[in-house]
């Protein structure tokens, strides 16, 4: 347990270094990691790191591409502490159950979990370098690239994409492969991921800039306060993703049951 806790420990400290995470967002990590390498030893270490690789990755390689749409969100691509429990704690919480209960179920839905945050992650980083605009699911009319509760065929392709990776993982991981749960956990992902942009297009808090009059996920924008234009003021896109992971892993328990 004390090599798997160095490891999470060296990588935390190479994700602050290279600026994918803040100092609280690697402590965070590393807590996290400790957490689910206990209880799913490092298969569930080598499944949430994946996801944090890969979307890390993303972020990075096309990161020049992004900077417009960046302005316009709360958060950038070094993830704090709030990102990485929102994207991690509903796993984290799965595993548990599993240890808990011993039921397979848990760990099914540890693995849908982490597929819904990959899938939503992947849009959100892949979606934008389409030649298009998204289309908003609440107007439906073309909007900014970055906007919450619009879609893309290149956003839900990788979508599809991110979930489909995470749960083909998982058996690679298991060493067994099961098509049912393969389809099962894939298609709670790319749920949790529709959740997302659902909740994104109604509820998710959105703001107008009372300067450049555009829309953003901040409450502050180009050095003053923005006006709530939508949403739930507890509603924030941390928020969003953990429900989306959070649903996607009790989609898999209620469809067992």
């Amino acid at each position: 347990m004390m090599a798997v806790c160095l490891i999470v420990l060296l990588v935390s400290y190479g994700g602050w270094k290279t600026k994918n995470l803040s100092l609280s967002g690697a402590l965070s990590a590393f807590l996290m990691g400790c957490i689910i390498s206990y209880f799913y030893h490092w298969k569930g270490l080598l499944l949430i790191g994946s996801f944090f690789l890969s979307s890390s990755i993303w972020s990075k390689l096309f990161s020049a591409s992004k900077e417009e749409i960046d302005g316009r969100l709360a958060k950038t691509s070094v993830r704090d502490w709030q990102q990485v429990w929102a994207n991690g704690g509903p796993a984290a919480l799965f595993i548990i159950l599993f240890q808990i209960t011993g039921s397979e179920w848990w760990l099914y839905s540890f693995a849908a979990a982490v597929a819904a945050a990959n899938s939503d992650t992947w849009a959100s980083e892949i979606g934008p370098l389409s030649r298009k605009d998204p289309v908003s699911i609440r107007y439906f009319k073309r909007v900014e690239k970055g906007t919450s509760g619009a879609v893309s065929v290149v956003g839900t392709a990788a979508a599809l994409a991110g979930a489909t990776f995470i749960s083909l993982l998982f058996f690679v991981i298991e060493g067994s492969f099961q098509w049912s749960y393969f389809i099962l956990i894939s298609a709670a992902g790319f749920l949790g991921n529709m959740f997302d942009t659902v909740a994104g297009a109604y509820w998710q808090e959105e703001f107008t800039c009372n300067v450049c009059k555009s829309s953003t996920e901040s409450a502050l924008h180009c050095g003053s306060p923005a006006v709530r234009s939508k949403g739930f003021a507890w509603m924030n896109n941390e928020s969003v993703n953990f429900l989306s992971s959070l649903l996607a892993g009790a989609a898999v328990i209620l469809f067992l049951r």
